[in-house]
């Protein structure tokens, strides 16, 4: 079996939140520059794919529903279209995403759904040239690890990038599958309730997972590039 190494990759404010259009701007700079350092880490990583939230896909995404008629009876619980990366990934349990095309700036999508999805939103996936995995769940939540193994023994990822919503980012760390967390950490501060960087519900992260630095690297405008190596707490195995 071989699960890709997953890296939790985001950037965020001094006090935790995710959406640059809210934040300070530093003495030099704009939240953009702190953007553009985000996707050159990004795109050094040379990952298989990202991954998003289904709220987050949405915005790239920008489909209407068109499920082809006459429905037949579409592959489950796998629908490879294309096995070679990159990826653009999306957790969009109860189907409401929609696409214009198989692929987000020319990463192929994959799409991973919830056990009661519809035929009828299979077939437009297929039709779209669009992969999807339906998965199993546990305790109410997809098996997060079982995609994680299709999508390496099937789609080839090795090293997928986890770019979420909050929410995401926190079910992937809760279920213990994040090897790595890096955070461009910009000097800037929100002050609303928006998302936070990571979400996990009431239950929290305490007592699953623990972090040890690995790295600090000085960006422009006063960022820095923070790298943890993340591993499951033993009270949590």
């Amino acid at each position: 079996m071989t699960r890709p190494r997953l890296t939790c990759l985001m950037a965020g404010s001094l006090d935790g939140r995710l959406h640059p259009s809210r934040w300070t701007e530093s003495p030099d700079g704009t939240a953009a520059d702190w953007t553009g350092a985000y996707e050159a880490i990004h795109d050094r990583y040379t990952a298989d794919g990202w991954i998003v939230g289904r709220v987050t896909m949405a915005e790239m995404a920008r489909g209407e529903p068109h499920p082809p008629s006459p429905i037949g009876a579409p592959p489950r619980p796998l629908h490879v279209a294309r096995d070679h990366g990159p990826y653009a990934i999306a957790l969009d349990r109860d189907g409401k995403l929609h696409f214009t095309a198989a692929d987000i700036h020319g990463d192929h999508v994959i799409v991973l759904l919830g056990p009661d999805i519809p035929d009828s939103h299979l077939a437009e996936l297929v039709g779209d040239g669009v992969s999807y995995i339906v998965c199993q769940e546990h305790a109410g939540r997809l098996d997060l690890a079982a995609a994680l193994d299709v999508l390496g023994e099937r789609f080839g990822a090795r090293h997928l990038l986890l770019e979420g919503g909050g929410g995401v980012n926190g079910s992937f760390l809760a279920a213990g599958l994040v090897e790595q967390f890096d955070l461009v950490l910009a000097p800037a501060l929100d002050g609303s309730d928006s998302r936070a960087i990571v979400e996990a519900g009431e239950t929290g992260l305490k007592g699953k997972i623990r972090l040890k630095l690995i790295g600090v690297d000085p960006l422009a405008h006063g960022a820095l590039h923070l790298r943890y190596a993340v591993t499951v707490a033993q009270d949590a195995v």
